[in-house]
């Protein structure tokens, strides 16, 4: 049995681009059946620029899904997971909480890094990720031979987790798609972290997103944190600058440290 990370662009998300330029289209086709007129030239023209927009947006879609595929040739899920994981170290017998763990990848890939340490995943799963699961990630960890593992619902802005509760924390990609103060989002996940244990963050840190993220360094070392450090990540460490670029995952970074 192999593991199934999915893909980070669904499938469900490609098609419906594909569906949408092509319901565009065909009603540019249909509006030609109208009398001759204003009306019709206008609809005409905005249907067919929407045509072309969601073309475009296809266009990206794809190259998302091929860029992110797990057995394709980039690969660029399999080299953020790998780095991310790389960062953690945890002690015999420790504890490892994956906030947003989704398909499992980042949790088994600390988990085989760490195979006397517990891993903990938690995730909402559901809507625009429906095909991750918690039944995904079981048999994702069961094909990759990782037992000391488990997962279970859970919402990263208020974890059900008595504070200082694990040696590790991480998180991939998580943070920005949820509406909101993402700084108390990740001041949330650090709360759950023992002192002198490590945290590997991975998001899209753009100021516009959280705002001033060398000011939240600078307050978790003012209140006692021993290391904090906000990595680029898209200088070539998982990804190319015009790779971000065009992907929009323009600010991506890590915080990376030891509390």
């Amino acid at each position: 049995m192999k593991p199934d990370y999915k893909n980070w662009m669904p499938k469900g998300m490609v098609y419906s681009f594909l569906l949408a330029a092509l319901g565009c289209g065909a009603a540019a086709l249909a509006v030609r059946l109208l009398p001759a007129g204003t009306l019709r030239t206008v609809l005409t023209v905005a249907l067919i620029a929407l045509a072309v927009v969601f073309c475009g947006m296809t266009v990206w879609a794809v190259l998302m899904y091929r860029a992110f595929d797990y057995n394709g040739k980039r690969q660029m899920s399999r080299q953020i997971i790998e780095g991310v994981a790389a960062q953690v170290k945890l002690p015999e017998g420790g504890k490892c909480l994956d906030v947003g763990c989704g398909s499992s990848a980042l949790a088994i890939a600390v988990g085989k890094r760490n195979p006397k340490a517990e891993i903990v995943g938690i995730d909402r799963w559901g809507k625009e990720y429906a095909s991750f699961s918690k039944a995904l990630c079981e048999r994702n960890a069961k094909a990759e031979g990782v037992t000391r593992i488990s997962f279970r619902q859970g919402d990263a802005t208020h974890l059900d987790f008595p504070d200082e509760s694990f040696d590790a924390v991480v998180s991939n990609y998580v943070y920005h798609n949820i509406p909101g103060d993402r700084q108390r989002y990740l001041l949330e996940t650090l709360r759950t972290l023992k002192k002198g244990g490590t945290f590997a963050l991975h998001d899209i840190f753009s100021k516009a997103k959280y705002g001033d993220m060398q000011a939240f360094v600078r307050k978790l070392r003012d209140t006692g944190y021993r290391q904090v450090e906000l990595i680029d990540t898209t200088d070539g460490r998982f990804m190319k600058k015009s790779e971000a670029a065009w992907m929009g995952l323009a600010g991506s970074a890590l915080l990376t440290g030891r509390k």
